[in-house]
């Protein structure tokens, strides 16, 4: 009866656990776009090059390869190919990630805006 008892208890702790466990975070690529904003000063959605290289179908493209577009050395140089991951961290800290590129951008900072937005330049084709 004892071990009934610790049974029940572990079970109830594992239901508390599993009703309060983060559950974790579905992308939103509809707020990923609002975060987008202030980078279409720089950053067109296409394959357009501003002050920034076009961002359509960065996923899968390796860096520094857009035609036309003057890449630092480091760009270039980088082994980097975009993908949620890798991008997730370049969007965080620019020059963690290639140290010597051109980008003036200091990083966005918060987890679930950057997801976002990483979901929403998956988006762009």
């Amino acid at each position: 009866m004892k071990s009934a008892g610790k049974i029940g208890a572990f079970i109830a702790v594992l239901v508390v656990a599993g009703a309060t466990a983060n559950r974790g975070y579905a992308q939103d690529a509809e707020h990923g776009k609002t975060i987008f904003k202030p980078c279409a000063a720089c950053h067109a959605t296409d394959h357009a090059n501003r002050v920034g290289p076009g961002l359509g179908g960065l996923i899968g493209r390796k860096a520094g390869t857009v035609p036309g577009f003057p890449y630092s050395d480091a760009m270039k140089e980088s082994d980097v190919v975009w993908d949620a991951k890798i991008l997730n961290a370049y969007v965080e800290s620019p020059q963690q990630v290639v140290p010597g590129n051109r980008m003036p951008y200091a990083g966005l900072k918060n987890p679930t805006d950057r997801m976002d937005l990483v979901a929403y330049l998956a988006t762009l084709k």
